[in-house]
């Protein structure tokens, strides 16, 4: 994997550039994805390469679960089970870790999340993760190095290592203690990726929630070592705000040579907050959400979909937009498959609003070249 800059901004922190990898360019700053099974949801992955997605994200837990890496590989790896040919980013399997153990991130920042211990994770030690499979109940272990393994076997671009995402609401102590358990993680799976890279490339995580003597003390630790890229990652604060701050302090600690990524966040007010700190990627699942829920998303803001006004508005969602959908389809006909809660709503427009981003973020490249941003 190679990173180069093309254009530093010469009014932010912003920069356009390239990250090559075996199966083709990303370019930067770009918008990721997320395919948690392999697939986006209501799109199909040949149409997703189409549309110009040039970086997806898929889960390894979950493939991990379903159909079980060990199939994937014997398919020749996770582009071709999944027949995409551009590149793809795995995650490993950390997030779930947070997610079972303390709850939804929405639920915690509300302190609605769970207790430690509670639902399917039985123990998070030196060692690993032990938790129970949701589909069976069977009990596996996670580890630093089966993490790595399991990502081998998926063959992705880039991929993850073992990290724990503690709760925003946690004592200073606990915080500390993880953290330093994370850096050791993390050391492991590169050690692990390093007997086999397989051309591959690795993100470190930058974990110290919002603390930033804790953030700090992360980019010092691993930036010494041989990571490719950086992704930011944990509790990034509970408003835009706090996020802001959070990534305004943390991302000059990172190595301006390689690229860095923000984990989970992907909306389109933070992207615009964040492109000029100098974040090259972001993914979400927002975009892909927002239009099975009948928010379209435009220039001018959403459109929702579902709304009276639309049954009689025979135009395309957006004018001027070159998407598959918008080419064929109006407001008043996708109004109409939304309120029969035909399926096919959903495919359309999850094609709109994927094509939006990936068209929103060249008008932010090209900004960034003229130094507009």
């Amino acid at each position: 994997m190679k990173f180069e800059i093309l254009h530093k901004s010469k009014k932010s922190h912003a920069r356009v550039g390239r990250i090559h990898t075996p199966h083709g360019i990303i370019d930067t700053p770009n918008f990721v994805a997320v395919g948690t099974n392999g697939t986006l949801k209501a799109l199909n992955n040949e149409l997703a390469d189409e549309l110009g997605l040039q970086l997806m994200f898929c889960n390894t837990y979950h493939l991990l679960l379903q159909p079980g890496t060990d199939i994937v590989k014997q398919a020749g790896g996770l582009h071709k089970f999944i027949k995409r040919k551009q590149p793809l980013i795995t995650d490993s399997g950390g997030f779930q870790v947070f997610s079972l153990a303390y709850g939804s991130v929405h639920d915690e920042l509300k302190s609605r999340g769970k207790k430690k211990g509670d639902g399917c994770v039985l123990k998070i030690n030196e060692e690993g993760v032990t938790f129970r499979s949701y589909r069976d109940g069977q009990k596996i272990v996670l580890t630093p190095e089966s993490s790595v393994q399991a990502q081998k076997d998926l063959g992705a671009d880039i991929i993850i290592p073992l990290d724990e995402l503690p709760p925003y609401h946690i004592q200073d102590d606990d915080l500390k203690k993880s953290l330093a358990r994370t850096h050791r993680w993390e050391m492991r799976s590169l050690e692990t990726h390093l007997a086999n890279p397989q051309n591959q490339g690795m993100y470190a995580v930058i974990h110290g929630g919002i603390s930033q003597e804790l953030r700090k003390l992360s980019c010092e630790t691993l930036t010494k070592l041989p990571f490719d890229g950086f992704a930011i990652g944990g509790s990034v604060g509970k408003n835009k705000k706090e996020l802001r701050e959070l990534i305004a302090y943390t991302r000059p600690f990172l190595p301006e040579e390689k690229p860095n990524h923000l984990l989970g966040i992907g909306d389109l007010p933070s992207i615009q907050e964040l492109v000029p700190l100098g974040i090259d990627t972001f993914d979400s699942s927002y975009p892909t959400r927002a239009a099975r829920h009948g928010m379209l998303l435009t220039k001018t803001g959403g459109v929702k979909i579902n709304q009276s006004k639309y049954a009689t508005c025979f135009e395309p969602i957006e004018t001027g937009c070159t998407c598959p959908t918008c080419q064929t389809h109006t407001l008043a006909y996708l109004h109409h498959l939304f309120k029969a809660r035909e399926v096919t709503c959903l495919t359309l427009a999850t094609i709109h609003n994927l094509h939006f981003m990936v068209e929103i973020m060249a008008q932010y490249r090209e900004d960034i070249i003229a130094d507009r941003i």
